[in-house]
């Protein structure tokens, strides 16, 4: 059973940093496959925020958080991170792990999310 477990959520104010770690257990992807993060906010819907190609490791990001959030991989631990520079309290979400066959033949899948909330 594939699982794309999220981690490293939480409180913080406004300026501060995280990180996010998504563990994928039950598999290793295909090079087919991007890594990516999405979040919701409160009565919005879920939206892109960064990706990471798992063949040649090319990112892609929302304008949104560009030059603040930066996504990576290590294969070794079969895990993807979202590191979070001067966060913004329209940071504010659900954080949710993907990850997705861009050939469309093989599943899609979705963590449960990790809260993140940014104070002003």
């Amino acid at each position: 059973q594939v699982q794309l477990v999220e981690s490293g959520g939480g409180l913080v104010q406004a300026g501060g940093s995280l990180r996010l770690s998504c563990a994928v257990s039950g598999r290793t992807f295909s090079s087919n496959y991007v890594m990516g993060w999405f979040r919701q906010a409160p009565g919005k819907e879920r939206e892109f925020v960064a990706t990471i190609a798992l063949s040649g490791g090319n990112t892609y990001y929302a304008d949104s958080v560009k030059g603040r959030f930066t996504i990576s991989r290590d294969s070794a631990k079969n895990t993807v991170y979202l590191q979070m520079n001067s966060l913004k309290a329209e940071d504010t979400a659900v954080y949710y792990c993907n990850a997705n066959d861009i050939l469309r033949l093989r599943p899609e899948y979705w963590g449960h999310g990790t809260q993140v909330t940014v104070s002003s």
